[in-house]
């Protein structure tokens, strides 16, 4: 499924400006989304990630995008919603699976924990549509992250807006964008086994 065409059919067939609520895990992936969707659609960022299971980790994630936003320029003025930061509500659901490499079974957990708090949000707040940052990255898996966002919004008053970030360079343009904003780079998707993993390949 090329989710990327899905996207581009979507706005495609807009014939108003419509409100999205993005799903951000951090300003560098951030940036290209922004950059792609920000003169299509009213844009209020949702930073949402529980997964992150280091406070300082995440609280510097939060405030580099409350950066970006100020920065970053697009047709339309960018906002911003904090999502509840409960690190414990990522680990109740990670128990069991702490072993499991990066791109498994937990992180599909992860991906539905975070789609499914973004929708709430999208309806309580009568967003249009809905969507995440994380299909950028090379790490994170697109189809299980749209499959996700397509059955979670059945029947539901916000539609999904499938994406698939990293094409046409979009990790690559993401790392040029973070150089021109002076973005911080983390070098680890944020919970504390992805953390782990990092250190043990430093360690090699």
């Amino acid at each position: 499924m090329n989710y990327d065409l899905l996207m581009q059919k979507e706005i495609n067939s807009l014939n108003y400006t419509p409100t999205l609520l993005l799903h951000a895990c951090c300003a560098p992936c951030s940036s290209v989304c922004l950059k792609r969707l920000g003169n299509d659609f009213k844009i209020t960022i949702f930073f949402y990630n529980p997964n992150i299971t280091d406070p300082e980790e995440y609280f510097k994630r939060l405030e580099e995008i409350k950066r970006l936003i100020k920065e970053f320029k697009v047709k339309h003025e960018i906002k911003i919603i904090e999502g509840k930061y409960d690190p414990n509500s990522f680990l109740k659901i990670a128990k069991g699976m702490e072993h499991i490499p990066e791109r498994g079974s937990r992180c599909f957990l992860c991906y539905q924990l975070r789609l499914n708090e973004t929708l709430k949000v999208a309806e309580e707040n009568h967003f249009d549509y809905f969507a995440t940052t994380l299909t950028l990255s090379p790490f994170k898996n697109a189809t299980w992250l749209n499959q996700i966002g397509e059955s979670i919004s059945e029947k539901k008053k916000v539609k999904y807006l499938y994406s698939d970030f990293k094409k046409h360079n979009g990790y690559k343009e993401s790392i040029e964008l973070s150089k021109q904003y002076h973005l911080y780079r983390q070098n680890y998707c944020g919970c504390i086994y992805s953390k782990k993993l990092e250190q043990k390949k430093v360690e090699k």
